[in-house]
């Protein structure tokens, strides 16, 4: 079957790549013979799927090994008090490729809910259909680096149809319902399967001259939790849970993963010459008697379900740094690849370039929201606003979906896992936040 399927898809992209010969044609005869093309640099997003911002060897976790990120971390610019907007891969993916909120780019779950309740399967996938419409309206970052002739690609997690939905020129992802199209398809392979894909990928942008953004999404250590082998002996050493153990193996695995992205840039020659920007798409806390997670991690609005490290690299251009203190979010991001390139920001863009100084000290603070997985319009499916003001953070439940639960505010500099909540002590502060929130909806 893997035969099959490996099949398919070469066939697929050798189709993909015929029926976009002409616009590549276009592009290749408009853009080959520009010099800033080619020193232009490229632009590589890795993104870890289900893992808690504790979770790597260079956060002093005890147990989980990340040598490569680690070695990556002290080449980059690190901030190690990152967020995600949203603690669910569909929306927080979707925040990531557009640098927009999810109340602004409208993928607020993982699954849209309609009258006739909740569906499953291919009808489930084919009502997220309207969805996915909507947000191809969207402007995207492959959309916006199109007018400096950058090829787009995309392998592993990538919920919303198909990969061109997205703005990319190539991808794995064919996001047809009937052929069991809903959150990454085909693309779920790479890592897992090895790499040969982003090497197909490379190789066309070095024969087409041109640069190239590669999103790297996968489907690491997000569930199943079936790691090598040799590496889940490794973590049973370490545990008497066979759930942790295989967690932890595959954070590793993942880490493993992102060593052989490394050294395929590396190998051809890149790496100099390449952004790599780090981020997890929603915290993860495993539950060592089952194999899920802890209710106060993914889908929960507290920092071990939004919170992860960032990271910055390009040799000799971004200095490497470790910054533990600035607040920083995904939605960064696209703004920073804008200010590398001398793209203007859009103006619905709320992030700032992590490269202007000015810019992220004088941002004051962050939002985050928390919907339903199966969600329908805002104000039906909206479970929890958060506010990220450092000292403070506010979690504001909904009043109607979370009627039973008060309001929590921490002070997170002191209280990094939210044990003591002090709203009642502070109501001068928790006014405040509100207030900035209200605004925050109203924009």
């Amino acid at each position: 079957m893997k035969i099959i399927k490996l099949l398919l898809f070469n066939l697929l992209f050798v189709s993909s790549f015929l029926s976009c010969g002409n616009k590549t044609k276009e592009n290749t005869s408009k853009n080959e013979n520009s010099a800033e093309n080619q020193t232009q640099p490229n632009i590589v997003f890795i993104l870890s799927d289900d893992q808690s911002w504790t979770d790597y060897s260079f956060m002093d976790d005890e147990n989980i090994e990340t040598p490569r990120i680690d070695q990556f971390v002290e080449e980059s610019l690190t901030f190690t008090r990152g967020y995600v907007p949203t603690p669910l891969c569909s929306p927080s993916l979707a925040s990531i490729i557009t640098g927009l909120y999810p109340k602004d780019h409208g993928i607020l779950g993982n699954d849209k809910v309609y009258d006739r309740g909740n569906i499953r399967g291919k009808e489930r996938a084919e009502a997220y259909k309207p969805v996915i419409s909507a947000f191809e309206k969207q402007t995207t970052l492959p959309d916006m680096l199109k007018e400096k002739g950058y090829l787009s690609f995309q392998t592993g997690k990538w919920w919303h149809g198909n990969h061109k939905i997205g703005g990319f020129d190539y991808g794995m992802t064919h996001g047809d319902p009937t052929r069991g199209g809903r959150h990454g398809d085909y693309g779920l392979e790479i890592g897992r399967q090895g790499l040969d894909t982003i090497n197909s990928y490379v190789d066309l942008a070095l024969k087409e001259k041109k640069p190239f953004f590669l999103w790297y999404a996968p489907f690491l250590p997000h569930r199943p939790h079936n790691p090598p082998q040799r590496l889940f002996e490794k973590y049973q050493k370490k545990t008497d849970s066979e759930h942790l153990a295989k967690y932890w193996a595959m954070c590793e695995w993942f880490d493993e993963t992102c060593g052989q992205l490394f050294d395929l840039i590396e190998d051809k020659g890149l790496t100099e010459n390449t952004l790599f920007v780090y981020v997890c798409d929603n915290g993860w806390a495993q539950d060592p008697t089952k194999s899920g997670y802890l209710k106060h991690s993914k889908r929960a609005p507290y920092d071990m379900g939004i919170r992860t490290p960032i990271m910055y690299k390009w040799a000799g251009k971004i200095k490497p740094n470790m910054d533990t203190k600035t607040i920083t979010s995904s939605i960064d991001m696209v703004p920073t690849v804008l200010d590398v390139l001398g793209i203007e920001k859009p103006e619905n863009l709320p992030g700032v370039s992590v490269l202007d100084e000015k810019a992220l000290n004088e941002r004051k603070g962050i939002f985050g929201e928390v919907y339903a997985h199966d969600f329908d319009t805002i104000e039906n499916s909206m479970f929890y606003n958060m506010a990220i003001f450092p000292p403070y953070k506010i979690i504001v439940p909904d009043p109607v979906r979370k009627a039973k639960e008060k309001i929590q505010l921490f002070n997170i500099d002191e209280d990094p896992f939210e044990k003591n909540n002090l709203a009642e002590s502070h109501p001068e502060i928790v006014k405040d936040l509100q207030g900035k929130i209200a605004a925050f909806r109203a924009e």
